[in-house]
C-alpha cells in the first residue's frame, strides 16, 4: 500500500496559496480509487486550515516540519519535539544582532496556539506581523517577555533580508539541538524566511512513524525547498516540480510541472491513471 505524501508552499498550493480547482478534483479521484495522502508542511496548522478546508485529508498531517502531527480524526497532536525558553536565547540574540524580528511559536495549556515576538525591529517583521494577525485572527499575539516555562516553543520563524538571514545560520551551526532552514521566499520576492526548530524533528522522521503506525508499505512524496530532503530520502519515490531548489530535483526521482501549472496533480493523473 502507498502513501502519497504533499508538501503545500510551492507545491500542491498554487501562487494564491490555494489547491486549484483541477488539483482538487484530482485528490477526489485519488479518493476513490483508496490511494491514501496526506500532507507534510513547514505551515502550522492553524496556517493550513485555509488551504486544506473542504478537502478530505482524513489521515495524520506533519506539521512544522515534523515537529508535530496532528490527528484529524482524534483532534489531537502527537510526537512533540519542543524547544525550551533556555534553548533559544541564542537565537533570539542572533536575530536581536541582525536586527530581524523572530516569531516565536508555541502550544499553551490545552494545545491552544500562540505567538510571541520582541518589538519589531524591521519592515518585514512588520510585514509578517500584519499577514500573522490577518490570516490567524484566532492566533494570540503577545509580547515575548510573556514568554513563560509552561509554553511548549514549536519554532521560530522569520522574514527578512537574505544576508541577515545567512549570517544567522551561520551563527546557529554549532547549535547541534536546532535546525535552521532559510530559503527565498515564494510569496514576497527578494526576501528569505527562516524557520528554526528541534532537531529530532523532520518530515522524515514523522513520516517514518506514520508509515509504522499506519502499515504502509512505500511512500510516494512531493516537495520543492530544502525541508523536503529528508522525507526525499525516505520515500521510494520522490517528485519535484520544476520551481524545486536545485539541491532537491538532485535528489528526486524525477522532475514534473510547475506547482503554479497543477503539475503534481497532473503527474498524478498519468501516474495512477486517473484519467
Amino acid at each position: 500500500m502507498d502513501l502519497v505524501v504533499f508538501d503545500l508552499d510551492g507545491t500542491l498550493l498554487n501562487q494564491q496559496q490555494r489547491i486549484s480547482e483541477y488539483t482538487r478534483d484530482t485528490l477526489h479521484r485519488l479518493g476513490q480509487r483508496h490511494i491514501a495522502y496526506t500532507i507534510a508542511t513547514g505551515r502550522t496548522l492553524h496556517a493550513a486550515r485555509a488551504c486544506l478546508e473542504g478537502h478530505d485529508f482524513r489521515l495524520p498531517h506533519v506539521y512544522k516540519n515534523g515537529v508535530l502531527i496532528w490527528d484529524p480524526g482524534m483532534s489531537e497532536y502527537r510526537h512533540p519535539n519542543f524547544l525550551t525558553s533556555e534553548e533559544i536565547n541564542a537565537v533570539l540574540r542572533a536575530f536581536h544582532d541582525q536586527g530581524m524580528t523572530p516569531f516565536v511559536c508555541t502550544l499553551e495549556d490545552e494545545d491552544h496556539s500562540a505567538i510571541y515576538h520582541p518589538r519589531i525591529m524591521d519592515p518585514m517583521g512588520e510585514h509578517l506581523l500584519g499577514e500573522l494577525r490577518r490570516n490567524h485572527p484566532d492566533v494570540p499575539m503577545h509580547d515575548l517577555s510573556a514568554l513563560h516555562d509552561r509554553s511548549r516553543i514549536t519554532n521560530i520563524s522569520a522574514l527578512g533580508p537574505q544576508q541577515a538571514a545567512d549570517a544567522i545560520g551561520l551563527r546557529l551551526l554549532d547549535m547541534d539541538h536546532l535546525v535552521a532552514y532559510a530559503g527565498e521566499s515564494i510569496y514576497n520576492p527578494g526576501c528569505a524566511w527562516m524557520d528554526i526548530h528541534h532537531s529530532a524533528a523532520s518530515k522524515g522522521s514523522a513520516l517514518e512513524i506514520l508509515k509504522a503506525e499506519l502499515g504502509f508499505e512505500r511512500i510516494i512524496c512531493f516537495g520543492d525547498s530544502d525541508n523536503d530532503a529528508s522525507m526525499f530520502s525516505l520515500a521510494d519515490e520522490s517528485y519535484a516540480p520544476a520551481n524545486a531548489t536545485e539541491e532537491i530535483k538532485g535528489l528526486a526521482t524525477a522532475v514534473i510541472g510547475h506547482h503554479d501549472q497543477d503539475g503534481i496533480a497532473r503527474f498524478l493523473r498519468e501516474r495512477f491513471d486517473l484519467g
